[in-house]
């Protein structure tokens, strides 16, 4: 699984929630990352709970403008250098609501929630949106979106 052995190789460390802080962590940027129509299945962090309200990267896309920092997301989405987000920067953008839900499945406060965010969303993305754009009706459910990281 190239993509997703890759960004996991990038977290290095990063996930110290446990043993399967990394995972969740994915679990969650992958969950905010899809779309969304009805019911979500169960089982990735999300189900309606770390979503937020978000609609998958267009929604995500939204938050970011909203927050001021829509260039640092199309900078994850375009074929360029990808712009840094501090966790800080990451939580205004988010909102607490959404921080406070990320970090409690994590088991984190909500600046190494934030800070562990910061590190993960912008590669996630980066890799989920390889030809600088994000693909019509977006990223797909999580099964499409996990079929994207099988893809090398």
């Amino acid at each position: 699984m190239g993509l997703l052995d890759s960004v996991i190789g990038a977290l290095g460390g990063g996930g110290q929630a446990g043993g399967g802080g990394q995972s969740a962590l994915l679990n969650i940027v992958m969950g905010m990352l899809a779309n969304r129509s009805g019911g979500q299945q169960g089982g990735v962090g999300t189900g309606g709970g770390t979503g937020g309200g978000l609609g998958g990267l267009g929604d995500l896309m939204a938050k970011f403008q909203q927050g001021g920092m829509g260039d640092v997301m199309s900078s994850w989405i375009g074929s360029g250098q990808n712009m840094p987000i501090s966790g800080d920067q990451l939580s205004n953008v988010l909102g607490p609501d959404m921080l406070g839900k990320i970090a409690s499945q994590l088991g984190i406060s909500h600046g190494e929630a934030a800070g562990q965010l910061s590190q993960v969303l912008p590669q996630v993305v980066d890799k989920l949106t390889p030809n600088g754009q994000v693909p019509e009706g977006g990223l797909g459910d999580i099964g499409a979106i996990l079929g994207r990281f099988g893809q090398s």
